[in-house]
C-alpha cells in the first residue's frame, strides 16, 4: 500500500518525490561544499588511523606469512635430518647384526673346533690307555702261560710219564685253566 502511495505521489508532482529529482543549484553547491568539508576532515582526523591500522594489518599479515614459511622450512630441514638420522640409526643396526653374526659363526667354529680337538685328545688318550691294558694283559698272559707250562713241566718230569698219565695231566690243567 505505501508504494502505491509513493507511486501516485511521484505522478501527480505533489509530493514527497518530487523536490528529490528537482535540480537545485543551491542545495547543489551546499552539498557539494560539506562533501568537500566532510572529506577533509576525515583526512585530518581519520585517513591517518584508517592507513596506519591497514599498513599495520599488512605488515603483520607479511611477518606472519614469512614466519609460516620459516617455520615450515625450518620442520622440512628437520624432517629431513630425523629421516638421515633414522637411516643411519638402521645402518648401524645392520652393521650391529651383521657383526653378531658373524661374531656367533666364529664362536660356533672355535666351539666346533674345540670340541672335535678335545674329541680327537680323549679318542688318542683312549687309544693309549687300551694298548697299554692289552699290553699289560697280554705280559700278564705271558707270564701266566710261562708258569702254567712251568708248573707242568714240573709235574710231567716228577710223574712217570705214561701216555695215560700225560693225558690226565693235560687234562688236569685244563680244568685249572678253565677255574683261573
Amino acid at each position: 500500500m505505501f508504494y502505491k502511495t509513493l507511486l501516485l505521489l511521484s505522478e501527480s508532482g505533489t509530493g514527497p518525490q518530487s523536490w528529490l529529482l528537482d535540480v537545485n543549484p543551491g542545495v547543489l553547491l551546499w552539498t557539494i561544499i560539506i562533501f568537500t568539508f566532510l572529506l577533509l576532515i576525515l583526512k585530518k582526523v581519520a585517513w591517518k588511523p584508517i592507513l596506519s591500522a591497514l599498513d599495520e594489518r599488512e605488515k603483520f599479515i607479511r611477518e606472519s606469512i614469512q614466519k609460516a614459511e620459516d617455520a615450515q622450512k625450518q620442520a622440512e630441514d628437520m624432517l629431513k635430518a630425523n629421516q638421515e638420522r633414522l637411516a643411519q640409526a638402521e645402518e648401524e643396526a645392520q652393521k650391529i647384526i651383521e657383526q653378531g653374526r658373524e661374531y656367533a659363526e666364529k664362536v660356533k667354529e672355535q666351539i666346533l673346533s674345540e670340541s672335535k680337538d678335545e674329541a680327537r685328545k680323549m679318542i688318542s688318550e683312549a687309544q693309549i690307555i687300551i694298548e697299554r691294558k692289552n699290553q699289560e694283559s697280554f705280559a700278564k698272559l705271558k707270564t701266566e702261560i710261562a708258569d702254567i707250562a712251568v708248573g707242568a713241566a714240573e709235574k710231567i718230569i716228577r710223574a712217570e710219564l705214561s701216555a695215560e698219565k700225560q693225558k690226565a695231566l693235560v687234562d688236569s690243567y685244563i680244568k685249572e685253566l678253565n677255574q683261573n
